[in-house]
This record gives structure tokens, sequence and C-alpha cells, in this order.
């Protein structure tokens, strides 16, 4: 692999030059790049610093995408300091990636390389081919919006009374709003409405009862961020110096790599649903409106808004969604948020016991029932059949 480094820096590339596949020739300024490349020199990536003598990496970068013949060339800036303006600006400007200096291990660079040069092969960055590029929309099948939108009104008249009597139960027992709204995530985040079956200010003891009681962790995952433990990459700095910018969290200090690196080690152990056994924070009519259901009610609203529909893959809390963004997890996003599915009427049809990847599973196979042309009226109708015995849970989760 032939690559280009345009500055006066060694720091970073002596230990790019030890790795066995790669030649690494180094030019300090753009004048000396430009004929190096100009000789019909083509490498698979150019490593450019920001800074450089007669111009700047920027610029350097324009240059090469100006011409055809490097448009499989990766190119890479790379800063003595880390700027948040830098960073923009340099995606902004469509450079492939961007390293503080010193850069990573060869092996880790390099297999970076190779996939940046991978992906330009396949998908080339040119301006005509991203303007043509145009937005998909989620569009929701008339059918099915109709059918919301009837039964979603219909049952606001018709349970009007009930909901008044509710309302006023809940007044009567704890001081606070009736009502509880919520951030939920579905294909978009919006506010989610529910009757509060919960003390006021609930909210607060979440954390510490997950971790106690939550039927979805496992024994595994009592992993947190260290505060404590050293960051690798600043222990290999001689000067004592930090790796990337400095964070400071509570009274805590740590550098922005390692605490980035812990967040991710964390996310991959942790459960994704939370959901608590005999909640203490329930209060009686709480209990009550949760095992009936009714609790659920005002997320009529949220249908006649088009944020829900009556069928469809749970709208899940902001610090749930955000950790089934990666992979096939994030497929059960592409089906609209319901107030009833799949997973709901399994989970009755279980005894109310479910592991979270079966949960998964099941909302990623109501998106497969959902997108494309696979959508049925008729299938949506059988999960309502089936919720009518799950109206009357046993559990109040």
């Amino acid at each position: 692999m032939k690559i280009l480094y345009i500055g006066r820096s060694n720091a970073g590339i002596d230990e790019l030059r030890t790795h066995s596949e790669v030649s690494v020739v180094q030019k300090s300024n753009a004048l000396e790049a430009v004929n190096y490349l100009k000789t019909g020199n083509i490498p698979e990536a150019v490593i450019s610093e920001m800074y450089l003598s007669g111009g700047d990496g920027l610029e350097m970068h324009q240059w090469l995408r100006d011409r055809p013949e490097f448009d499989n060339v990766a190119f890479i800036l790379v800063s003595h300091e880390f700027r948040e303006e830098l960073i923009r600006i340099a995606f902004e400007t469509k450079i492939d990636d961007f390293f503080v200096l010193p850069l990573p291990k060869a092996q880790s660079m390099v297999g970076r390389i190779r996939f940046l040069v991978d992906f330009r092969t396949k998908y080339p960055h040119t301006t005509n081919e991203i303007s043509e590029i145009k937005e998909i929309k989620y569009k929701m099948p008339l059918s099915k919006r109709l059918f919301d939108l009837l039964v979603a009104m219909g049952a606001l008249v018709f349970l009007s009374p009930l909901l008044l009597l509710v309302v006023i139960a809940i007044r009567l027992e704890s001081k606070g709003k009736v009502y509880y709204i919520s951030k939920r995530v579905g294909r978009e985040p919006f506010d989610f409405y529910k009757l509060r079956s919960m003390r006021v200010g609930a909210d607060k003891e979440l954390n510490k009862l997950a971790k106690d009681k939550n039927q979805y962790s496992s024994a595994s995952e009592q992993s947190e961020i260290d505060f404590s433990k050293p960051c690798p990459k600043c222990a290999e700095l001689a000067d004592g110096g930090s790796c990337s910018p400095i964070l400071h969290i509570g009274n805590h200090k740590i550098c922005d790599y390692w605490y980035n690196t812990q967040k991710r080690d964390v996310a991959k152990t942790k459960s994704a649903f939370i959901k608590i056994s005999d909640d203490p924070r329930i209060t009686k009519v709480g209990k009550f409106i949760r095992n009936t259901s009714i609790d659920e009610l005002p997320q009529l609203i949220n249908v006649l808004k088009g944020d829900m529909s009556i069928v469809g893959n749970r709208p899940l809390p902001v610090y749930e969604a955000e950790l089934l963004t990666r992979g096939f997890l994030s497929k059960r996003f592409l089906a609209p948020a319901g107030i009833t599915g799949l997973w709901q009427v399994e989970l009755r049809g279980k005894g109310g016991i479910m592991s979270e990847d079966e949960r998964m599973r099941l909302d990623n196979e109501y998106a497969d029932h959902f997108i494309g042309n696979n959508y049925s009226f008729w299938y949506d109708l059988k999960l309502i059949l089936r919720t009518v015995p799950a109206l009357f849970q046993k559990d109040t989760v």
C-alpha cells in the first residue's frame, strides 16, 4: 500500500513505516507533494498535515479532488491539536477522515485506510452523483392511516366517561399532573402521552432500580466508566500529554478518546430494554390502570397526531433507543410506533417472561411485515384481536 504523507512531523509516521504492507513517501510541503503526484505517482492514500509550508491541507485536498485520476485516493487530514471548528470544516469539504497527531497504531491505521479506499472505489464521491441522491420519505399506507383515525376517534369518544373517572381517582390519590409526557422514539422522536401511574419524581429513581430489578439485565452487567483507569494512548506519550481533549465530568478528568472507548464497551454489555418487576414507584390507582391498560389510552391522541399507529413496534425511551442504532438492531425503526404489536401479544403468550433477544427479534419480524410491499391490513387486524386478552394482564410493568 502506497501512502503519501505531506508534512514535517514524524509522529506516527515512523510507526506506520514498520508495517510490512506499507510504503510511505514523505514530502515536507504542498509544492513537493504536487510535483510528486504530477509525475504519475498515484498512492492509495494521502495523509496531509493541516498547516503546510506554502499552503494548508484543505487546499491540498481540493487540488486532489479537482483531478479525476485521484478519485479513488483516500485523503486524511491530520492536525497537531484538536479544534472542533477545523473538524467541522474538514468534513463539510468531504475529507475522508481526520486525526489528531500522533496517529493510531500502524495496524489500526492501515485497516482504516483500506476501508476508506474501498469505500471511495465502490461509492465515488463526485458532486454530480451526490446531488442526484433524493431523500426517501416514510409513507404510511393509506388503509393503515384511515383505520388508525377511525379507531382512535371512536375509542376516545366512547371511553371519555371512563377517562374522566380515572383522572379524578389519580388526582385524589396523589398530587401532581394526572398525565405523563416523555420523549419516545418511533420512526422519529415525539412526545408520548400516558396517564400517570407512578408517584411524582419516579424518573429520578429509575437508574437505581434498573441495576437491581431490571428483568432484562444479566449478572455481567455491572461495568461502568472507570475514571481512575489510565488511558493507554495517553500513557504512550513521553511528555505526559493527552491524546485527545480533556473532559471534565463531575469531579473527574478523562480524555475524550478513553471516555468514549469505555462508554462503547459499557454499551455492548448493557441491556437495551429496562423492565422493572414489582416496581415500588407504582401507586394503587396506577397498579389498577396498568393491569387494565387504561394508562395507555392517551396514546390514542398520539395516533391522531400521526406519531403512532394502533399496531406497530413499541416506541422506546431515548436511553433505550440509542442502544439499538447499530446493525440489524435498528431494523425495528423501519416500522411505525404502535400502541400494540407483535411483542406485546407474544409476551402474553409466554406469561410475561421474555428475553431481550426475543423482544428484538419480534420487533424486527414486524418490521419485515411492514417494509417494502409486505404490509398487510389483515395481519394488523389479527394482532389487534390477539391483543384483547392481553389488556387484562397480571403484572404491572
